[in-house]
């Protein structure tokens, strides 16, 4: 029951912000796209990217990991790289990323309680860490438009097992909003519309309507 007497305008302690999560990018790779049937992989690519940038926007910790990139799988998406162009990128044996100690370090190493997963494919790249994960106590948000199965129902039977022990789904713009959150936020405010306008197709035309007609501080 609500006590409204204990009601006030502040966030609730689900959101996501970026002082408490960080963002973890699974086997974005060329041998994994390959195979990715579950929805257009021009799209996956777009908001993969659009993920990343939102990401670097606010300076939330980012974990890249790829799986036998050297024997099988190839490097990581090459525009994903390119966002993080000095982050170390964790190769692994391991289709499950939490059993890869150099991996599960490196979350721990952001110290955050929130993790933002993305990968390919979800059937397995994504819901085998983000299970192993949700077991040992964190939240786990998947990005499900930065993310393909082999199949749709490859995917969606993969996204509702994640749902099933906790996981939230979530896409990656709403990712973007939520960390933003407030258009009032003016030192996060150009670098989002800018993400939105590259990546967020017929919202970053809206965008850059309303700034072309209402002024360059026309709000998102």
């Amino acid at each position: 029951m609500v006590n409204i007497s204990d009601v006030t305008a502040v966030p609730g302690p689900d959101l996501l912000t970026p002082d408490n999560c960080a963002v973890l990018f699974v086997d974005h790779q060329p041998q994994m796209f390959f195979a990715a049937g579950s929805g257009d992989r021009s799209s996956v690519i777009n908001s993969t990217v659009g993920l990343a940038k939102a990401a670097k926007v606010f300076d939330v910790p980012v974990v890249l990991s790829t799986v036998a990139a050297e024997s099988f799988s190839g490097p990581l998406l090459p525009q994903l790289a390119a966002v993080f162009p000095d982050q170390k990128i964790i190769d692994r044996t391991s289709m499950n990323a939490w059993e890869d100690v150099a991996f599960v370090e490196a979350v721990k190493a952001t110290g955050r309680k929130k993790l933002v997963i993305a990968g390919l494919w979800t059937e397995v790249c994504v819901v085998l860490p983000a299970l192993s994960a949700l077991s040992q106590g964190y939240e786990v948000y998947v990005v499900t438009d930065a993310s393909a199965g082999v199949s749709p129902q490859a995917h969606e039977h993969a996204v509702q097992r994640m749902i099933q022990v906790g996981a939230v789904p979530v896409t990656w713009v709403q990712v973007l909003l939520e960390l933003q959150r407030d258009w009032a936020r003016t030192e996060t405010y150009v670098p989002v519309t800018d993400v939105v306008k590259e990546h967020a197709g017929a919202y970053g035309l809206g965008v850059v309507y309303a700034q072309s007609v209402i002024g360059a501080h026309a709000a998102g």
